[in-house]
């Protein structure tokens, strides 16, 4: 949906997407504001507050928005993702071959019982079981529990501390016993294709696809890659000419339009210079990650920064200019909007 912004529901763009990253609990907005028409921060916040869309730990183990449909779908079918990264954490490690199941227990009842911090959990753990370390105890909880973090944190213009609770307490629903990896395949294809194996596996953390998508090949189209590498999509999937024009586009710090890939040179540039600073988001031009950018505020004025890789042609930086004032407009309005050109 980068090609351009789509007349979609909120929840159905981030359905259509299998989830936004959220880290930063501002990605969603940008994110859905490069894709949508007409996108309104307060419906994505009101979706949020009314349980519609989660953010919860899923593909590759990161935060992420998601339907509460998908919540109830994804975390299990990650679970054994995340629980391989845990081993290699030194929470794993100090709690290997611990006995945490009343723990477990334990940390689950408190935050169902109410949404709390994992330093409020902690407190809670160390006083109910003194023989375990709690910090590692809590982080393994957070590691094997479907845990959403409950509002105001990921609302337009809120913040707070990142409460959680389960996702089964939060939803009122089981999460699924089975879920299917061809779905997910699938939908992944959708949203991304064409995409290699390889790509579908770094994009959701899961492992051996290979026979997914060998029993789905019979329902997708094969391509091959300039360096020979097989590609799948969905046979009535849109696969836009070459020469398609593609709009300015300001993606938010992470996003799966570059994280979605095994093969990131498809739009990452192979020496991507680093970010001034570790929440920079990035700029598309022609398709590409062609640089960075940074909106400060304060409460009267807004600025944009952008820092592109390159010298720009005049054309690309007057695009970039017209954009980042509707950026601006839509992060800031209100504010005495202004628009800087760095490196």
């Amino acid at each position: 949906m980068l090609l351009a912004r789509q007349p979609l529901p909120v929840a159905a763009a981030v359905e259509h997407l299998v989830g936004m990253q959220a880290q930063v609990p501002d990605d969603p907005y940008f994110g859905l504001w490069s894709r949508l028409t007409d996108f309104a921060p307060e419906e994505l916040s009101a979706l949020i507050e009314t349980r519609k869309l989660v953010r919860l730990a899923a593909m590759r183990g990161t935060l992420h928005l998601v339907t509460a449909a998908d919540a109830l779908m994804l975390r299990p079918l990650v679970q054994p993702t995340l629980t391989k990264l845990l081993a290699g954490t030194p929470f794993g490690r100090e709690t290997k071959g611990l006995e945490l199941a009343a723990a477990m227990a334990t940390a689950r009842a408190a935050v169902d019982k109410a949404p709390m911090t994992l330093a409020a959990l902690r407190k809670i753990m160390t006083a109910e079981h003194p023989e375990l370390p709690a910090h590692a105890v809590s982080y393994v909880f957070h590691y094997t529990t479907a845990l959403v973090q409950v509002p105001p944190r990921g609302l337009w213009g809120k913040g707070g501390a990142p409460k959680v609770t389960t996702a089964e307490a939060w939803l009122g629903k089981r999460l699924a016993k089975k879920p299917a990896a061809d779905r997910i395949v699938l939908r992944y294809l959708a949203a991304f294709g064409p995409a290699s194996v390889m790509d579908a596996q770094a994009w959701s953390g899961l492992r051996e696809l290979r026979g997914v998508f060998d029993a789905l090949r019979p329902r997708l189209v094969t391509f091959a890659d300039d360096d020979g590498r097989e590609l799948f999509d969905l046979a009535d999937a849109p696969r836009p000419e070459a020469d398609v024009a593609a709009p300015v586009r300001f993606l938010p710090t992470y996003d799966n339009a570059t994280l979605g890939f095994a093969n990131r040179r498809r739009i990452v540039p192979e020496r991507m210079p680093a970010p001034p600073n570790a929440w920079a988001k990035t700029f598309l031009l022609d398709g590409f990650v062609a640089g960075y950018w940074q909106l400060v505020e304060d409460k009267r004025s807004a600025r944009l920064t952008l820092t592109p890789f390159a010298a720009l042609k005049r054309k690309d930086k007057d695009a970039l200019a017209e954009e980042g004032a509707r950026l601006l407009e839509f992060a800031a309005a209100g504010a005495k909007h202004a628009i800087s050109f760095a490196g």
